[in-house]
């Protein structure tokens, strides 16, 4: 197989004038869908936006190379753009892309249409075959160009493989790149490293973790010999192999971008040892110091987004419950479990539902201190949950496992190298669940229960416009950045209360959720003069992201002109909320959407809330994007 059995004439555009960023993915995506591999060309575009999220694919040097994998594709395939006179698309040196390739690969692709891939990604760090491209008068000269170069490149790799290779202790750096789709950028790290290197004469390895797996594994002899090893790389890599050896530990994009500053610091001789008992088993993917906020931020969603699907799953199945049970007057603790039925949803859902706070505080702290965290969380919160502190006090817990096992770790370093196999079986668990229970006990449970005790009845006894505000606020904060983390503050507010009986909260915030893209779908149906064609294709489906509450689905609109769109859903969604607080209404589910509602207190003005918070985002957003000329 070729590059070219991936690039098809009709999927190639060679005099394109995006205007932005945006404008340029939805033209690579109308050229993939010509090629007739996506089966639904809105997800798969989806999927490419969220890639951007993560991290811009705008390389640097003109190029550009937008990718994902999605249930979407049929089979792998690459559309191509040149953009003579350059586009923004937020590239890493800041400087205008020209030369484009979007990469579609199912999620099943196998190894030979990665090679292919990852063949282009190399190809393409060569300066003069990019500019030949740009070049091109013709899609069949763009595609001889390609060809071309395949083949030179396939007989010098020929060559290559011809000479005598090193010997492992010849290999003065190793190196592991890894991004992650695992398409491009991990193969154009490597491919930097090696040119670089083999130009200043230095002897380099790169082992590469695609989406096809490891390529070119380092051996624990290569290893113990190198003198240095760099991980490039934007997702967790194996590094346990690594205790003990200088790491220098890298975003992929500095592979790319700056690999002769790399190797400079790898030979400097001042590159740190890396210790693998003091951070998790996978490893930091940063060369920069972390500030302590973000730490605590990093902890945080580690626990939260384990603990969701415990929250989500088990809520749903209790509202089922509620949904199918009789209201019986005379006994009215007992709703949702009159009949079997409705019991039995109610008793798996309050299982799962039992495990959220036990596992928030157990992945925070395995956050901070790795495995032997685990279990001192797990217990934390447990008991937090148990002795009344709830929400707060196995938040408290899990940070506080944490560095009680950093604290033994420590203490236990100075034992004897004979003893090292029974830290992580013996002491580590039992001190860390001993020292836990003292600390949940004796310190945290008793304020933080009687704080939480206190929050609750107070939230509960509110006067009417006390509760508005909080409900505007909580709404408000779902649309600052739609699924960040402000938006994520409010959400773990919001499933803090259901576990504590509260239960006006979520539904504030699942309204404020669901505005955004209601107003976004509603805004280019009404005004569709503010949109371009596009965006109101591709809007249509924040009709249905709206009603499930999936926020993201106006990501793409508020990214492309943020200082419209996101004021306009702060208003919308912080008056939906200040309204379903307004009207007493509640939710048990903490998620849904419109699929729970006949389980919502009040569902009628629940509904009257969420619609008239859309269109005042609608109106907004209509006044203040101005029609397209």
């Amino acid at each position: 197989m070729h590059i070219t059995d991936l690039l098809k004439k009709e999927s190639i555009l060679l005099d394109a004038h995006p205007v932005d960023k945006k404008d340029a993915i939805n033209m690579l995506v109308d050229l993939m869908d010509n090629a007739g591999v996506l089966t639904d060309k809105e997800m798969y575009k989806k999927a490419v936006f969220l890639r951007e999220e993560s991290g811009t694919t705008g390389l640097g040097d003109g190029i550009a190379t937008p990718h994902a994998k999605s249930p979407a594709v049929k089979k792998a395939a690459l559309a191509a753009m040149v953009v003579k006179d350059g586009v923004d698309f937020a590239s890493m040196d800041n400087r205008p892309a020209r030369l484009f390739f979007l990469i579609a690969a199912p999620d099943s692709a196998n190894d030979e249409h990665l090679q292919m891939l990852s063949a282009l990604a190399t190809m393409l760090m060569d300066s003069d075959f990019k500019e030949s491209l740009i070049a091109a008068k013709s899609v069949e000269q763009f595609l001889e160009l390609i060809n071309k170069k395949e083949a030179t490149r396939s007989a010098a790799t020929a060559e290559e493989q011809d000479v005598p290779q090193k010997k492992a202790d010849q290999y003065e750096i190793l190196a592991v790149t890894a991004c992650p789709t695992g398409i491009a950028h991990t193969y154009m790290a490597a491919e930097s490293l090696e040119q670089h290197a083999k130009k200043r004469n230095i002897s380099i390895k790169v082992e590469t973790e695609g989406s096809g797996g490891t390529k070119n594994e380092l051996t624990s002899k290569e290893i113990a010999d190198a003198k240095c090893i760099i991980v490039a790389a934007d997702k967790n890599v194996p590094m346990a192999r690594f205790n003990g050896r200088p790491v220098l530990i890298t975003k992929v994009a500095n592979g790319i971008n700056k690999a002769d500053e790399l190797l400079d610091k790898a030979l400097g001789g001042e590159v740190p040892i890396y210790k693998h008992d003091a951070t998790n088993d996978e490893g930091s993917v940063e060369d920069e110091p972390e500030t302590f906020g973000r730490q605590v931020y990093k902890h945080l969603m580690n626990g939260v987004s384990h603990m969701l699907p415990f929250v989500v799953g088990g809520g749903i199945l209790i509202a089922i419950a509620f949904l199918v049970d009789p209201f019986d007057p005379a006994n009215p603790a007992n709703f949702g479990s009159n009949t079997p039925l409705a019991a039995f949803f109610k008793n798996v859902g309050g299982v799962s539902f039992g495990f959220m706070l036990p596992v928030l505080a157990g992945f925070i702290a395995m956050s901070i201190a790795d495995r032997p965290g685990l279990v001192a969380g797990f217990v934390g919160g447990a008991m937090a949950n148990s002795g009344g502190s709830g929400f707060l006090g196995a938040l408290l817990a899990g940070f506080v496992a944490g560095y009680v096992i950093i604290g033994l770790r420590k203490v236990c370093s100075v034992l004897p190298h004979s003893l090292e196999g029974i830290k992580t079986i013996l002491i580590y668990p039992l001190f860390g669940v001993l020292l836990m229970g003292l600390i949940i006990t004796f310190i945290i449970n008793p304020p933080v229960s009687g704080i939480n005790t206190w929050l609750i009845e107070t939230l509960k006894n509110m006067d009417t416009n006390s509760r508005v505000l909080i409900g505007a606020i909580l709404g408000g904060m779902m649309s600052v950045d739609m699924g960040g983390p402000v938006n994520k503050a409010a959400y773990v507010i919001g499933t803090g209360m259901l576990a504590s009986g509260e239960y006006g909260i979520m539904a504030a915030v699942m309204a404020g959720g669901m505005v955004p893209p209601l107003a976004i779908a509603l805004c280019s149906t009404f005004f569709k003069n503010r949109f371009t064609d596009n965006e109101r294709k591709s809007a249509v489906s924040n009709y249905v992201m709206g009603l499930s509450f999936i926020t993201e689905g106006a990501i793409p609109f508020a990214a492309s002109d943020p200082l419209r769109v996101i004021p306009s859903c702060i208003v919308g969604s912080a008056a939906a909320g200040a309204l379903s607080m307004a009207f007493n209404c509640t939710l048990r589910a903490p998620h849904g959407g419109i699929f729970v509602v006949p389980t919502i207190g009040n569902p009628v003005m629940y509904l009257v809330a969420i619609i008239i918070g859309s269109l005042v985002s609608m109106a907004i957003l209509a006044v203040l994007k101005k029609p397209l000329k």
